[in-house]
């Protein structure tokens, strides 16, 4: 059986795949397995692949919230948009889980011109740039003209002094980190000119989501208990993650949640992290 991919491209349908997918959200293998059947009865030719992902995303959710959010990470993440701010401070909060220091949202001078900087971070002594390309579309591929770009930025500020962490600071790493993917030429290119890479799913077994799950990053947008009115104005309160909420329930009730609605979300955000 064929079916439409986001991108328009007709491919068969894997059952094995969405088999995979649905046991990585935490479902135990007979939930799973009565998911598949469910979806498998319900596929035709030609059905996009949204809507396989909307049928799995609600049966997953009558299982258990928490299996449902972690299905839902991809596009938890694009959530953090549409500009694209609170991705830069998603990815910030990656490196500190990561023991970096960061600060988000500096402009350096370089010898030719100024620079706005996502992200910079600070290990071992050895500084790094950071910056964030946000996509809107799952589709989206970050190209080799992106690497070339900021290359051009990261040479014009590492020779000169900074004031980052201390009064002089100078940058000495350049990273690149996208929600989507790189392109093949734009991996080579970053891997010829000592770029740092990180996509949803470059490198193979230190992605972003693979990152996301080792250190339970999951951001707030994850959450299926909440409207995304409410993950907005936890956003604009500078919680991103989910495991912030765990740690700090009072920003639920400054966002308007009833008690019985807070014990629901802090219900679920504990089982997606896992703190029992």
């Amino acid at each position: 059986m064929k079916i439409v991919k986001h991108s328009g491209d007709i491919v068969d349908f894997n059952p094995d795949k969405l088999k995979t997918s649905l046991l990585k959200s935490g479902a135990g293998i007979n939930e799973v397995e009565s998911i598949l059947k469910s979806i498998q009865n319900k596929v035709y030719e030609g059905i996009s692949t949204k809507e396989i992902y909307k049928m799995a995303f609600g049966l997953l959710k009558k299982t258990a919230n928490s299996h449902a959010a972690r299905y839902n990470l991809r596009e938890a993440i694009r959530l953090l948009g549409p500009a694209g701010f609170f991705f830069e401070k998603y990815i910030a909060r990656l490196f500190a889980s990561e023991h970096y220091t960061t600060v988000t949202n500096l402009t350096l001078f370089g010898k030719c011109v100024s620079h706005e900087i996502d992200v910079l971070i600070k290990k071992d002594q050895i500084i790094s740039m950071v910056e964030c390309k946000y996509h809107v579309g799952r589709d989206a591929a970050t190209d080799v003209k992106v690497p070339m770009y900021i290359l051009s930025r990261y040479n014009d500020i590492k020779d000169r002094h900074h004031p980052i962490f201390t009064r002089k600071d100078s940058v000495l790493g350049c990273w690149i980190v996208t929600n989507n993917r790189f392109t093949s030429d734009a991996v080579d290119f970053a891997k010829c000119s000592g770029l740092n890479l990180l996509s949803w799913n470059y490198p193979t077994n230190n992605n972003l989501k693979t990152k996301n799950d080792t250190a339970n990053l999951y951001p707030v947008t994850c959450l299926t208990t909440l409207t995304l009115v409410e993950k907005d104005k936890l956003l604009i309160l500078d919680v991103i993650l989910v495991k912030e909420i765990i740690n700090n329930s009072d920003c639920l009730e400054k966002i308007g949640l009833s008690s019985n609605r807070i014990k629901n979300v802090l219900k679920e955000a504990s089982e997606l992290c896992r703190y029992f």
